[in-house]
C-alpha cells in the first residue's frame, strides 16, 4: 500500500496535460452513471485496464491501492442483489462503481499536484492564492504522520498516558495546534510572494502549457470508448437508463 505510484515517463500517456486526464476520465464516469446495464461497464472496464500500460503507472500497485474500492463496490453490489432478487442489475452496479473508481484513480494517481495547480491556473483561471494554497498544504500532508510520531515520542518522554483511545483526543488537538502554526506561518510566506493582491498583473507563470493534439485525443478515446461500449449494449438489447425501472 505505501509503493509510490510514479508513472514511467517513457509510457505514452506518462506526460498528457492534467486536465486531458480529468476530462477523459469524467468521461467515462458519465458514461458509466447513466447506464445500469453490465455490459457497458465491463467493456469500460477492460479500456481502462489497458489505459493503466499506456499512463505508466504499476498495474500491480494501483490494484493494490484500489482494493479498498473494489471490495467495497462488491459489496454493494451484493447487497442491492440480495435486497432486490436482481443479481443482473446488483452486477451491474458492482461494476459501474467499480469502473468509477478505476477511472478516477488512473487519474488521479497518474497527475503531478504541481502540473495540475499549473494547468488549473492557466486554463482554466482559477484564483492563484487559493490554487496554489491548496497545493502548499498538499505537499505538507506528509508532514502529520511525521507531526504524530513526534507527539508520540513527546508524550512518552513525559511519561503521560499513551493509551490508543484516551489519548487520542489530546494528541489530535496538539496535531490541531501545530496544523495551525504551519498555516499561519504558511500564509504569512505566500503575502510575501505576492498572494495577497489576486489583481496582480506582473504575475506569471513559471511552466506555460498548452493542450495538444495528443491530450486532444486522450480526451477522444475516452469519449469513443464511452460511445462504443454504449452502443454495444444498445445493440446487445441489455443498455438501461438509470432513471428507468
Amino acid at each position: 500500500m505505501l509503493e509510490p505510484l510514479t508513472p514511467d515517463p517513457r509510457a505514452p500517456l506518462a506526460d498528457a496535460h492534467p486536465l486531458a486526464k480529468i476530462a477523459a476520465a469524467l468521461i467515462l464516469m458519465v458514461a458509466l452513471f447513466i447506464t445500469i446495464d453490465p455490459l457497458t461497464p465491463s467493456l469500460v472496464l477492460i479500456a481502462e485496464v489497458a489505459a493503466i500500460h499506456l499512463i505508466g503507472v504499476p498495474l500491480r500497485a494501483l490494484l493494490r491501492r484500489a482494493l479498498p474500492a473494489f471490495i467495497g463496490a462488491i459489496g454493494i453490489g451484493v447487497f442491492n442483489a440480495v435486497l432486490s432478487g436482481d443479481v443482473t442489475g446488483g452486477v451491474a452496479i458492482g461494476l459501474r462503481l467499480m469502473g468509477i473508481a478505476l477511472a478516477g484513480i488512473i487519474a488521479v494517481a497518474s497527475i503531478d499536484p504541481t502540473d495540475l495547480s499549473d494547468a488549473l491556473v492557466e486554463h482554466l483561471h482559477a484564483p492563484r492564492r487559493f490554487t496554489v494554497g491548496a497545493l502548499a498544504a498538499f505537499r505538507l500532508m506528509p508532514l502529520f504522520a511525521d507531526e504524530w510520531q513526534t507527539i508520540t515520542m513527546a508524550r512518552r518522554a513525559r511519561g503521560l498516558d499513551n493509551g490508543r483511545v484516551t489519548a487520542f483526543f489530546s494528541m489530535t488537538r496538539s496535531l490541531l495546534v501545530a496544523a495551525i502554526r504551519r498555516a499561519t506561518r504558511l500564509a504569512v510566506a505566500m503575502d510575501g510572494r505576492g498572494f495577497a493582491d489576486p489583481g496582480s498583473p506582473c504575475r506569471t507563470l513559471a511552466r506555460p502549457r498548452t493542450i495538444n493534439v495528443r491530450d486532444w485525443s486522450l480526451i477522444g478515446a475516452a469519449l469513443a470508448v464511452a460511445v462504443l461500449a454504449s452502443l454495444a449494449s444498445i445493440a446487445a438489447g441489455v443498455w438501461r437508463l438509470f432513471l428507468v425501472r
